[in-house]
């Protein structure tokens, strides 16, 4: 059978921009010397002795040398300044020199730094002043910058009817939000502490204490009150970390909203991810009542293990980051559907990091129902499986794209075809490749690799973004019927 037509949109590639930085606090390690001061406290009194005239002539250079690169360099120098402000008395000092103080706790990190890819497409919320068969998008990119070290990035861009396709470029600009303090729900955190065997006496001594829902604070208090139970610190120390970073994991991040799409980076902020947020899926969901959500899951890495994590937004300015739970929520390539089937959420997953399973939970974050779907075969996908995003609903059926591993540790792109009233069976797989690396595409920091995260459907054809071999990203199609066809014929 000949191979299936695949059109390379070639003159759309994303490559990695090291030019795009983001400003991260630098807080020297806590050492402590000899007189009792720690390293952080040498410093500012470093910084306070510099003549009043010697600090506005460094602050005038140093902004000057990084001001044009970022849209709001005084917040972050403030925001920095306000971290170590409760060390000295801040009443004293100058504008200027308090500035200084931020700026010399303040770096830049390269997102992009390493590699931009492993791309996942949704129908963007506004659809105006387009021209008639166009729909614009917005994309979801893996920046991977220093220590590989992954952050979600975002791009919009438009497809027009004959399937010409425009990325919008980029700001010069790239900014990391502002996390906001949440609402915790206890339920939750009694049902994570079950699936982590973390659930033990301490915690539920600290959540009784607790509301229903509760703050940060609360939990700090009532995990303060041990001490008054007669609870020794070395006795509820592990609990307590364990709650803290339950808690750390869960946020909201609110972004400027005049500023450019593509300014706006989720970078790892909670202890789960703290080394990466990895291969976000995605997907545009339609609730029953029609009130549409754009869900995304994806990988935590502390550098030790992953979990797996999803954010929530409408307007993709202000982010719910959201730890799942349940058995079925322990691993890497979850992906939802756009709606509901039978009154229930349904999820692809890959639980054992071998094969392909459909999830159903009547909660979107709590995952404990799971049936497996495929198992490699194919020599192609002999090693392990995975789905590359969220199900596309067709009239035929549920497809679905795949990932398959073989000879040389090779990655591929395949397709499944789901029953849409019963999305655990499957109708048809792919027997060839849909996409493989190109010769163009097998170099990179991991090579011989194509992967995406989500894909659209547009003028009866797959738009398919794509990353290869962890170095950039581009877009593919190809005409849907064709590949409906070969999924039902048996």
């Amino acid at each position: 059978m000949s191979a299936l037509r695949t059109t390379r949109h070639n003159g759309v590639r994303l490559l990695p921009d090291a030019k795009r930085v983001i400003t991260k606090p630098f807080l020297p390690g806590e050492d402590v010397f000899p007189d009792g001061h720690t390293r952080i406290d040498v410093v500012l009194r470093r910084i306070l002795a510099i003549p009043e005239a010697e600090v506005v002539a460094t602050l005038r250079a140093a902004c000057s040398s990084f001001g044009d690169r970022h849209a709001d360099l005084d917040g972050v120098l403030h925001d920095h300044f306000s971290i170590v402000a409760g060390r000295i008395d801040a009443n004293e000092l100058s504008h200027e020199r308090k500035m200084l103080i931020g700026a010399y706790l303040t770096h830049e990190y390269s997102i992009e730094g390493a590699a931009l890819g492993n791309p996942s497409m949704v129908e963007a919320p506004d659809q105006s002043g387009l021209g008639a068969g166009a729909t614009r998008f917005i994309m979801s990119l893996r920046a991977v910058g220093e220590g590989h070290i992954s952050s979600i990035e975002f791009r919009s861009g438009v497809i027009e009817a004959d399937l010409r396709i425009t990325v919008d470029a980029p700001s010069r600009f790239a900014a990391t939000g502002r996390r906001i303090a949440i609402e915790y729900d206890k339920a939750f955190f009694l049902t994570k502490l079950g699936d982590l065997g973390r659930l033990n006496d301490i915690a539920e001594i600290v959540l009784g204490a607790l509301g229903s829902r509760f703050t940060m604070g609360e939990l700090e208090s009532a995990i303060i009150a041990l001490d008054e139970l007669g609870i020794h610190r070395s006795v509820s120390s592990e609990t307590s970390h364990v709650l803290h970073w339950l808690a750390s994991s869960n946020y909201r991040i609110d972004f400027d909203t005049h500023s450019d799409l593509s300014e706006r980076v989720i970078f790892p902020a909670g202890p789960t991810e703290s080394h990466g947020m990895e291969d976000a899926r995605l997907v545009r969901f339609v609730g029953d009542d029609g009130q549409v959500v754009y869900y995304g899951t994806y990988t935590a890495f502390d550098g030790h293990q992953i979990l797996p994590q999803l954010i929530e937004t409408t307007d993709f300015g202000t982010f719910r980051i959201a730890t799942l739970s349940g058995e079925c929520a322990q691993n890497k390539g979850i992906a939802l559907f756009p709606r509901k089937i039978g009154g229930r959420f349904v999820a692809l997953g890959r639980q054992d990091n071998v094969n392909n399973f459909v999830m159903t939970s009547t909660d979107v974050r709590d995952w404990r129902e799971t049936e497996k779907i495929q198992e490699p075969k194919l020599p192609w996908e002999l090693m392990q499986l995975g789905n590359c995003g969220s199900p596309l609903e067709t009239e035929a059926g549920w497809l679905v794209i795949t990932h398959g591993v073989g000879p040389f540790r090779r990655y591929t792109l395949g397709a499944l075809l789901l029953d849409l009233d019963d999305p655990l069976r499957v109708i048809g797989h792919l027997s060839e490749p849909l996409l493989e690396p190109s010769e163009d595409e097998r170099e990179g920091y991991v090579p011989n690799v194509v992967y995406s995260c989500g894909a659209m459907i547009h003028a009866d054809h797959l738009v398919l973004p794509y990353g290869y071999s962890d170095v950039a990203a581009s877009i593919a199609t190809i005409e849907l019927d064709e590949l409906l066809g070969r999924l039902t014929s048996r």
